[in-house]
């Protein structure tokens, strides 16, 4: 969905683009919690391949602890990026899949990965410790 501009190309015609401190209903604040934390985009990523159970992930992403996994899935099923469904037999499974709301993370994921890319950023851009 395309913003109408105020006078600045990129901000939406919308009243919190004038705010003058963080706001947590700013929709840019809520995709950036969503998004919080190390490893979460990875995550995603593995996500809109399709559903994948927690071994599946873990198998994908070798570096990840159980624990930063299992924390990160929480974090997004809270934040309804993605839902759990469990399987029956023995022992039981659950796999994970992004929702709607969650695919619409894709582009998201996409347009920062486009402005990492670019030319000269790499050298300026602190890694993320966290």
């Amino acid at each position: 969905m395309t913003h109408q501009t105020v006078g600045h190309p990129g901000l939406p015609d919308d009243p919190r683009a004038g705010v003058t401190e963080p706001d947590p209903s700013c929709p840019v604040e809520i995709t950036l919690a969503a998004l919080r934390g190390r490893w979460t985009t990875l995550v995603i990523r593995e996500l809109l391949r399709g559903e994948r159970g927690f071994t599946e992930l873990r198998r994908a992403l070798p570096e990840l602890s159980d624990k930063v996994l299992s924390d990160r899935l929480a974090q997004l099923a809270e934040a309804g990026v993605l839902e759990r469904h469990r399987r029956s037999g023995w022992p039981p499974r659950t796999h994970y899949r992004l929702t709607p709301h969650g695919r619409r993370l894709g582009p998201v994921l996409q347009a920062l990965w486009d402005w990492g890319a670019q030319p000269g950023l790499a050298a300026t851009a602190e890694p993320d410790r966290g």
